[in-house]
This record gives structure tokens, C-alpha cells and sequence, in this order.
């Protein structure tokens, strides 16, 4: 149970590293235009905002890392506590921005952290 754990603590890490990629790198091109549905007009405005948001989402992938690296029990600490994060943000996200946060960010570290839990 505990390397289906670390799986799922490590995809919901490559996730954030993505979402990081979007919205810092990719939000006025093709990729973040289409992703969140904005023309270009939009993707400018909203770059400053998408960018400060994208390196709070590396922030959280480089806790979960940092949580799978670590000796427990810092390490599952840290899993905890950056996962908690995760969902806290997921369900925000989803209550003030758009639904499918709740399904594409919180769920999956609601999941990781069932099965962090339960591994230990």
C-alpha cells in the first residue's frame, strides 16, 4: 500500500509541476489559450495573475517531492500537510473559480492522502 501511495503522491506532484508549466510558461500560446478558453486579449491581462498562481502550484509539487524524499517521519508529515494544501486549494478553486478544480486538483490529493493515511 505504500508505493501505491508514493505513486499517487508522485502523479498528484507531476500534476502541479504541470499546472506550473500552463500557467507560467504556456498561458499566452496555444496550449494555456486553449486550456482555459481565453482568447489572447485575455491570456495578456490575466498572465501576471496565471504566473503567480503557477508558482504557488510548483511550490506544492516541491512539497509533496520533498515529502516522498525525506526519512519519515518528516517525510509523511510533509506528505500530509502539502496534500491537505492541495485540497484546500482544490475546493477554493472549485467554490470560486471553476467546478472541474474540484475533480482535476482536489480529488486527487484527496485520494493520495486517503491512501498516504491508510499506508501508514
Amino acid at each position: 500500500m505504500e508505493i501505491l501511495a508514493n505513486v499517487l503522491v508522485a502523479l498528484v506532484a507531476a500534476l502541479h509541476v504541470y499546472i506550473l508549466v500552463m500557467e507560467m510558461f504556456l498561458w499566452q500560446r496555444r496550449p494555456g489559450m486553449s486550456f482555459h478558453g481565453f482568447d489572447a486579449e485575455m491570456a495578456r491581462r490575466t498572465a501576471p495573475l496565471a504566473a503567480n498562481q503557477g508558482l504557488y502550484n510548483g511550490f506544492l509539487a516541491a512539497g509533496l517531492v520533498w515529502g516522498l524524499i525525506a526519512a519519515d517521519p518528516t517525510g509523511f508529515r510533509a506528505q500530509v500537510f502539502f496534500l491537505s494544501c492541495v485540497i484546500v486549494a482544490g475546493v477554493y478553486g472549485g467554490l470560486t473559480a471553476n467546478r472541474r478544480i474540484l475533480l482535476a486538483q482536489a480529488l486527487p490529493g484527496a485520494v493520495a492522502l486517503a491512501a498516504a493515511l491508510v499506508a501508514r
